[in-house]
């Protein structure tokens, strides 16, 4: 089994336009994201104009700022702390990576968690991670990691049952891997997350579902998978002029495993999930 993204993302994407002009018109004003990336990374640069291109399409405005490695940490945060009080501004994105002196600073602290469509504020963190269950998280006021949320719609889209399965999860970054291992205990899997000095083959070899988000193509090997795994391949890298996840798609057909195919699979599933957040983050005004 193909696990698609491409028809689960235009559900979520089908109604945001009628939503987005139903806010336009309380508010008096388009919708505005305002969205600081890095222009240093060249991924996240095109995936950043598109999602401000998806963005426009639904009538909402965008505006970008631009930082780098020679931009000062101060103006870093005073640029986020300025957009977090504007009442113009509606949604904030601050794609990752970052020049590595500005990831590294309290940014997150700064951001108002009603604007913060991707989950990065301590606040909606701390919210996110203070759930048990399902319930809860469906009641959060605020926002959770678009990509994390994105990996869980997928499966449910494709009826995977995740309630006592056994669910590795490869990274621990705090917008993927570890957001994305509390939604699935929340969804009463068991789960274990693995980095760099984790023994993958023998975390592995018991996984019925392997979600991973490391970043580095041909990592994952269809030999230390066990009969009927299910791989959900969240990375998109760029590998041999071709995108390509951390697992090789051509081998995973050949052993018959079913997967999420990159591109077309989690990835535009989490554009649709951002661009809904957005929409949800002017409705709120109005709740």
């Amino acid at each position: 089994m193909i696990l698609e993204g491409r028809t689960l993302a235009k559900n979520i994407r089908q109604p945001l336009a009628e939503r987005a002009d139903a806010v336009r018109q309380k508010l008096g004003r388009p919708l505005q994201l305002c969205a600081i990336g890095s222009t240093e990374d060249y991924g996240a640069r095109i995936y950043l104009n598109k999602e401000i291109q998806a963005a426009e399409k639904l009538g909402i405005k965008s505006k970008t700022f631009e930082v780098n490695s020679k931009t000062p940490v101060q103006d870093f945060l005073s640029l986020v702390q300025r957009l977090s009080a504007d009442p113009q501004v509606d949604a904030i994105l601050i794609p990752r990576p970052l020049p590595t002196h500005l990831a590294a600073s309290d940014y997150a602290s700064y951001l108002n968690p009603q604007k913060d469509i991707d989950g990065m504020s301590a606040l909606n963190a701390g919210h996110l991670f203070l759930c048990k269950n399902w319930q809860e998280i469906e009641n959060l006021k605020g926002f959770v990691p678009c990509t994390a949320m994105a990996a869980i719609k997928l499966l449910d889209f494709h009826q995977v049952p995740l309630a006592g399965k056994e669910i590795v999860v490869i990274g621990r970054s705090s917008t993927v891997g570890r957001p994305l291992a509390h939604l699935l205990t929340c969804k009463n899997a068991t789960v274990k997350i693995c980095h760099t000095q984790t023994d993958l083959p023998r975390a592995i070899k018991d996984a019925d579902i392997i979600c991973s988000a490391a970043g580095k193509p041909n990592l994952l090997k269809t030999a230390w998978l066990k009969p009927g795994a299910i791989v959900i391949d969240i990375s998109t890298n760029w590998h041999n002029d071709q995108l390509q996840g951390d697992a090789n798609a051509q081998e995973l057909d050949q052993r018959g495993f079913s997967y999420s195919p990159v591109p077309g699979g989690v990835g535009p599933v989490t554009l649709a999930v951002l661009l809904e957040n957005i929409v949800l983050s002017g409705e709120r005004h109005f709740q």
